[in-house]
């Protein structure tokens, strides 16, 4: 390596730490590029597709040795410090202290509210994926970028949602890649969205006055785009049921990122 080369590198890492950034999110190792497209998001009233933007997301959902390491360097995030506005009481419980998550290290964090997540998210320059953006990629299968026809991929899901891991949950390496090498959406752990709780609201803000209640009424549900994705049914119901500090076990999180990638669409 040459003395430019040198150069290039400290001045690298340095404007990242100025910029509050962590040098390892440089790396492209750990995030995906997802090019641009559209897809109908399950409930709308207007079936018109939905723009998604090139974006770049996390491979794998966040760790609890990476969690481990942000509470460590932000200790107001740990434990016993959280304010109960931001986690509720069971924040982290399957902790064994502050900075103790135990000897599963690769396992995903769980137990972590979408405050959390979303300071999580920050300290490395990321966000949380919008629920257009993980339910985008989530229609991808190991071979196609949109596999919610079919039966098989379905089917998968919800015997997931079906079942409960015994013991420490596996690390999400261990699941297969979909098309875009992203692994684990489904199988592991449910993940908090930046937008979780608006699944209801028709236009672009929260404070928008047109909610979509009809949607999850019985019958109603009918004008959804697609009564046959009952996984995704289940997945909007629950988000619709949480609350920013809320926590459980089975919920986790991954980061996204802005591209400057323009892709062409799928």
């Amino acid at each position: 390596m040459n003395s430019l080369h040198i150069l290039a590198l400290f001045l690298l890492i340095n404007c990242s730490e100025a910029m509050g950034v962590e040098p390892s999110t440089l790396s492209s190792k750990e995030m995906a590029d997802i090019p641009a497209g559209s897809y109908v998001p399950l409930y709308t009233k207007d079936k018109t597709p939905r723009e998604v933007a090139a974006f770049r997301l996390d491979i794998v959902s966040v760790t609890q040795r990476q969690y481990l390491a942000f509470v460590e360097k932000h200790p107001r995030w740990q434990r016993s410090k959280v304010a109960r506005l931001f986690a509720d009481t069971s924040y982290l419980k399957d902790w064994k202290s502050d900075t103790d998550p135990g000897s599963d290290l690769d396992s995903p964090v769980t137990n972590v509210s979408w405050f959390a997540a979303r300071a999580y998210a920050k300290h490395l320059g990321k966000r949380l994926p919008t629920v257009d953006e993980w339910e985008y990629v989530a229609r991808a299968d190991a071979t196609q970028a949109n596999a919610t026809a079919d039966e098989k991929y379905t089917a998968v899901i919800l015997n997931w949602y079906s079942t409960r891991f015994v013991g420490p949950l596996p690390s999400p390496q261990s699941f297969p890649p979909n098309i875009y090498g992203i692994r684990a959406l489904h199988g592991l752990i449910w993940e908090w969205n930046q937008d979780f709780n608006n699944a209801m609201v028709t236009g672009e803000s929260r404070g928008d006055s047109g909610i979509e209640r009809n949607l999850f009424c019985a019958g109603g549900a009918l004008s959804a785009t697609d009564v046959r994705n009952y996984a995704a049914f289940m997945r909007y119901a629950f988000r619709s049921s949480l609350k920013g500090n809320y926590t459980t076990a089975n919920l986790g999180f991954r980061c996204a990122m802005d591209s400057v990638n323009h892709t062409k669409k799928q």
